[in-house]
């Protein structure tokens, strides 16, 4: 390990002492934001699973019936019947932290949650049309939880990969090297040292031999 461009002095030796220090210190804090970040992903990992399969399975059964309401009735006249919305949603868009992670948070207004209706004339469409849309209607609020999990999912993914590389930025390359640059500007001042001692032990021996 590379040791810093510093002068071997005594002052830089307690800055750099300080420095690590510091290092060692964000080093363990950066460490537990990690393992608390993985633990909060973890657990958030498992509830977007959980609800994507539900929502996979519903959405599912919605998209076979607008299939066969394809197959069944004329592309205008189910053009038509879908111009209108069946049912409406009004939500609340904020945010909330997350290990100093901003992540969104969306919160749907249940009293702006109607009930579903059918903007079309029964005798004009299909059954399997009116079972896809009410299926559709019902999933809207956990859909909207959905994009909020995976959103934070995403979120909590890339701040822990910033977290990862900074905790081994700190490990593997600032904390040794300022501990290589320790010990090498204590080795020079060592070296300073006996070399100050000899030369007045030298001075010593010469004064004492001119007194004699």
């Amino acid at each position: 390990m590379a040791v810093l461009h510093i002068n071997p002095t005594r002052m830089e030796l307690t800055q750099i002492k300080r420095r690590l220090i510091t290092a060692k210190r964000g080093h363990k804090l950066l460490k537990d934001k990690r393992d608390e970040l993985v633990r909060q992903f973890m657990l958030l990992v498992r509830e977007n699973l959980d609800l994507r399969k539900q929502m996979e399975g519903e959405l599912g059964f919605a998209l076979k019936d607008f299939a066969l309401a394809r197959a069944v009735m004329e592309p205008g006249a189910l053009r038509q019947a879908l111009l209108y919305p069946a049912r409406q949603a009004s939500i609340k868009v904020g945010r909330r932290n997350i290990l100093s992670v901003r992540v969104p948070e969306f919160k749907v207004d249940e009293g702006s949650l109607g009930e579903t209706v059918l903007p079309y004339g029964m005798a004009e469409t299909s059954a399997q049309l009116d079972n896809a849309i009410a299926t559709m209607a019902r999933a809207l609020p956990r859909l909207i939880a959905l994009a909020e999990k995976e959103k934070t999912v995403s979120l909590l993914a890339d701040e822990i990969q910033k977290t990862r590389r900074r905790v081994n930025a700190l490990e593997y390359v600032m904390i040794p090297q300022f501990e290589e640059t320790i010990r090498y500007i204590t080795m020079k001042l060592e070296e300073n040292e006996r070399g100050a001692l000899t030369r007045l032990m030298k001075v010593k021996d010469m004064l004492a031999e001119r007194v004699t």
